[in-house]
């Protein structure tokens, strides 16, 4: 393509701009609410604010080994979060025979497996060196024992898990917050053959969390990187939106569709590509020219142009496309010399976490350099906001 097809879609890189609803995240100013909320003596609304770890990744078909590390995953810049939602997208070779049976509860099973020693080792790792680097540094200089010190990490529980053939969400909450997760539900949605079967679509889930309702999409949308291909890809996600119902709870005041919730998180492998060659796409990538390679990247653009996705946010992208790798290889796929037969792919930012509506911020996206399969996978945190009545 010419030169200037490069900045034919020019498309800002905060396209998907950080919602601008000021989120109260402090104990005072939710004391504060308290008292801006009371209505009587009964009863008050407070305002409390809960810290979220989203992650997405398309694991190409490959059964975990028992040694994983899912550790970087878990990065919070040293911080935990309170609640835990993994995405993955071919957890099963994406083949006939698995196509047809929407379950594999022996490869489900064994991630969450992983899931959980990760997430409750990591507490009770980080407890015991808490512990001995401040045995180390009494030697040196006796101090005095505070009770700051953080002897009983918190256990995490899986709340709600889900598979349909390759898509599979699992989500997971501190031990303390259980009392106050109600109404936990799924919904999937099959857009692969014929319109219907697992192969692609989505895994929904939703909870209520003291008095706010929260839902996640774990999708796999189209795959194909010809000119045309992200309309299937529009599509998918149209029907999603469209087909998703949670079950009817008319006591509760439920939410049945998945915009009606009040916080929404959208993650997996979307499987949009970028509207360049491949030669200059490659390139770019090369010398990390991330903002040229956004202004033609797909989502953005459709975006953009109103065909899909209208009104949802993401954060600024400031890491290298996360498709498609060499498998144990930090190398992109094609990059070397084409071997007779072998199909070139463009990289691209193939996994994405978007989010719609308010009372969520927002706080990281990146990706992970775990080389278990052709895609990186990628995190975003952030802090939601949630109303709890009090009585």
């Amino acid at each position: 393509m010419a030169a200037s097809k490069i900045f034919k879609r020019r498309v800002t890189n905060n396209i998907f701009s950080t919602d601008s609803y000021n989120l109260r995240e402090t104990s005072v100013q939710i004391q504060s609410s308290k008292q801006a909320y009371s209505s009587s003596d009964k009863y008050f609304i407070a305002q409390e604010t809960f810290k979220l770890s989203v992650s997405s990744w398309n694991v190409g078909g490959i059964s975990p080994p028992d040694n994983l590390d899912l550790e970087e995953l878990l990065d919070n810049q040293n911080s935990t979060a309170d609640i835990y939602v993994f995405g993955f997208q071919e957890i099963v070779p994406l083949n006939a025979g698995n196509i047809l049976v929407p379950e594999n509860s022996n490869i489900s099973m064994k991630w969450n497996s992983l899931i959980k020693q990760a997430l409750n080792k990591r507490m009770v790792t980080g407890d015991r060196l808490q512990k001995a680097e401040m045995v180390e540094t009494q030697r040196i200089y006796p101090l005095k024992s505070t009770s700051c010190i953080n002897s009983s990490p918190p256990d995490f529980e899986c709340i709600i898990s889900k598979q349909m053939v390759g898509i599979y969400i699992t989500v997971w909450i501190r031990k303390e917050l259980h009392g106050y997760i109600n109404h936990p539900s799924v919904s999937c949605v099959g857009c692969g053959i014929l319109g219907r079967l697992g192969n692609k679509g989505s895994v929904s889930v939703r909870f209520r969390l003291h008095e706010t309702s929260f839902c996640f999409v774990c999708s796999h949308l189209a795959s194909g990187e010809k000119q045309g291909d992200e309309r299937q890809r529009n599509t998918d996600a149209a029907n999603i939106l469209a087909r998703t119902l949670f079950p009817a709870e008319p006591l509760q005041h439920l939410p049945m569709k998945i915009l009606d919730h009040d916080r929404v998180i959208w993650l997996g492998d979307l499987n949009y590509r970028i509207y360049l060659p491949e030669a200059t796409t490659r390139y770019l990538v090369k010398n990390k020219e991330w903002s040229i390679l956004l202004e033609n990247d797909q989502l953005k653009s459709e975006l953009i142009d109103g065909h899909v996705f209208e009104g949802w946010n993401e954060n600024e992208i400031e890491f290298a496309p996360t498709y498609k790798y060499n498998k144990n290889s930090d190398d992109y796929y094609g990059s070397n010399i084409k071997r007779k037969g072998e199909r070139r792919r463009a990289p691209a930012w193939c996994d994405r976490i978007i989010w719609f509506g308010k009372g969520l911020k927002q706080i990281q996206y990146n990706r992970a350099e775990s080389r278990l399969s052709d895609h990186r996978p990628v995190q975003a945190i952030f802090i939601a906001y949630a109303k709890d009545l009090g009585l």
